[in-house]
């Protein structure tokens, strides 16, 4: 057994059995990420969406110990190519986070849609009550932002006065520069300023969900233009001194100050 497999099979060791059989059944909602992680996803598919067919469930069972953003899109794609797009008002409405998460990248996946109207579709998901279909949300449109950055730019600039503290935070995760489990956007390591329609109304967030954001979206782009970001906190901290502020700014010069 190589060490992929070790760890999958220690997740599903971690996991309540009585809980892990309504994890695969789509009857509950994972509690943490080790839950998250252990779900049986060619199970959940054969119980909830076994019009997708048993050859598709025979391909995730495959895929089994691959890391889990391969095993998203590809059940996700799954679904779409045999259900098509019909399937995704059921799958984000539904109780399961997991199969909520598959609808983002069904709607990362979906053809001949203008950006506007995919960031219009992901909205709601991107405001999910569950931590793992918000993560979901942004990883499964990114690849679509990255390609039209300066048009992403200007719909998610929206995003930052929106009510919900979910929706702004998205604005800035979604574009991080490095980002977790996700490719890097090289536009914006080589020219973090493109992101500041975004990163200024955001600056002294009261909420600490998106400073977290936006001090880590710095912390990034510190280690490829670290006197730019030294520059803009400097300048926000002049401009904006408050606690909301000066937190965002510690965290976006941890890199950095742990050079010094």
């Amino acid at each position: 057994m190589n060490a992929t497999s070790k760890r999958a099979s220690q997740r599903v060791k971690d996991v309540d059995p009585a809980r892990l059989a309504m994890l695969n059944a789509g009857e509950i909602e994972a509690a943490t990420l080790t839950e998250c992680l252990a779900i049986d996803f060619a199970a959940l598919m054969r119980v909830v969406l076994p019009e997708v067919g048993d050859d598709a469930a025979t391909i995730m069972e495959c895929e089994a110990k691959t890391g889990i953003s391969k095993r998203m899109a590809l059940a996700a794609r799954l679904s779409y190519d045999r259900l098509g797009t019909g399937a995704i008002d059921n799958l984000r409405k539904h109780r399961s986070d997991t199969l909520r998460s598959w609808a983002c990248f069904m709607i990362g996946a979906t053809n001949g849609v203008t950006l506007t109207d995919r960031l219009a579709a992901i909205r709601p998901l991107a405001d999910d009550h569950h931590f793992g279909v918000r993560e979901w949300s942004w990883i499964a449109v990114r690849p679509h932002l990255a390609v039209d950055l300066n048009e992403a730019i200007a719909n998610l600039a929206g995003w930052t006065t929106d009510p919900s503290e979910r929706l702004r935070r998205f604005a800035s995760e979604a574009i991080r520069p490095r980002g977790v489990w996700c490719a890097h956007i090289v536009a914006l390591k080589q020219q973090p300023a493109k992101a500041l329609p975004i990163l200024e109304p955001l600056r002294a967030d009261p909420a600490p969900y998106v400073q977290d954001s936006v001090g880590n979206w710095l912390n990034d782009a510190a280690k490829d233009q670290p006197e730019w970001v030294r520059g803009l906190c400097a300048r926000w901290t002049a401009e904006s001194p408050n606690p909301a502020t000066y937190r965002i700014c510690k965290r976006a010069l941890r890199s950095i100050n742990s050079k010094d």
